[in-house]
């Protein structure tokens, strides 16, 4: 096996988790960051340190990535393939940044597989692609919408009758927990999600056996280029999270952010399902600002993101088709 080429991969792969990175800091700290709860530097530094964390709580995430969606592919043209899926998710992941749509790099990154494995003639698990992609894909939006819906609207009974100026000061500082905990489960979901593709370039190139234990170093500079991702920041998607959708305000970000994190945590852990942190957070932000009044949220912006959800695993897709055919005819 050509070491340039896993070399070339692996660097590839990282690239794609800076991306990952910037693209879904937002999905972080977009609400904090608009309800004024913290500076945007202060969260940005705190996601990172909190993405560096989640990144080494667990490794399910990692396996369903790397044994559960597409065969491993082997040999040079294995190589090729995990190199066309990353730029697939890599130029969508640019694409939706450069348009401030909070799209999921989760996903892209999925239909980057998905559509290099298809180019290559690997086999596809679709069971495992609908069981584990395409079902919560679907399923998560709905849940994170119904249960910011139902947390925001306990916590407006519950302090009915607090007042309201010491209520808003309490939930600026609680929120400073809350997106603690949403990075804490962004590093758990995607920083997993890269250490699963480095894991398939090593086991491609006899560097690691089928079913071996991530190394340490792979999770480490996984969660590092992540951590220095989300620093670098998304300011663009953020916009569009933090005041597009809903003008939020303290109690109402804390409700989105403790939805969020929570539906993450359950999902790796339990099901060790790969989810959208994308998904989640913006469809809590729905769910939230619905129990205001249901035309308080602009229905006009969340359509739009709603559609750049469906369009993300086919356009990623067909982008690592045409790399794996350019790197066919001029490499392989």
């Amino acid at each position: 096996m050509d070491t340039f080429a896993l070399i070339v991969t692996v660097a590839v792969a990282l690239f794609f988790t800076y991306t990952n990175g910037f693209h879904d800091s937002a999905n972080a700290i977009a609400t904090s960051v608009s309800t004024r709860a913290l500076t945007p530097r202060a969260a940005l530094a705190m996601a990172a340190v909190m993405n560096l964390a989640g990144a080494f709580l667990g490794s399910g995430v990692a396996k369903t990535v790397s044994e559960g969606l597409i065969d491993t592919p082997e040999g040079s043209k294995g190589m090729g393939i995990l190199f066309a899926a990353l730029v697939g998710a890599i130029v969508w992941n640019l694409v939706t940044w450069y348009y401030g749509l909070p799209s999921s790099s989760s996903h892209a990154l999925f239909g980057g597989m998905v559509g290099a494995a298809l180019a290559g003639g690997i086999k596809v698990y679709w069971n495992g692609v609908l069981d584990k992609i395409v079902i919560p894909m679907f399923l998560s939006p709905v849940v994170g919408l119904i249960v910011g819906y139902l947390v925001m609207t306990a916590i407006m009974w519950i302090f009915r009758r607090a007042n309201p100026h010491k209520a808003k000061r309490g939930f600026r500082i609680a929120q400073t927990v809350s997106a603690a905990g949403m990075a804490l489960g962004h590093g758990l979901q995607d920083a997993q999600k890269t250490m699963g593709i480095v894991m398939m370039a090593l086991v491609i190139a006899d560097v690691e056996d089928y079913g071996d234990a991530i190394p340490v170093w792979v999770k480490l500079v996984c969660a590092v280029m992540l951590s220095l991702g989300t620093y670098a920041g998304g300011w663009r998607i953020m916009r569009t999270l933090g005041r597009k959708i809903i003008e939020l305000d303290p109690p109402q970000g804390f409700a989105a952010e403790t939805t969020g994190a929570s539906i993450m945590f359950t999902t790796a852990f339990l099901f060790k399902a790969p989810i959208s942190t994308t998904h989640v957070i913006t469809s809590a932000i729905m769910g939230v600002g619905a129990t205001r009044r249901v035309n308080a949220v602009r229905w006009g912006v969340a359509k739009n993101i709603v559609l750049g959800w469906f369009i993300t695993m086919p356009a990623a897709g067909v982008v690592a088709a045409v790399s794996y055919w350019v790197v066919d005819v001029v490499v392989l």
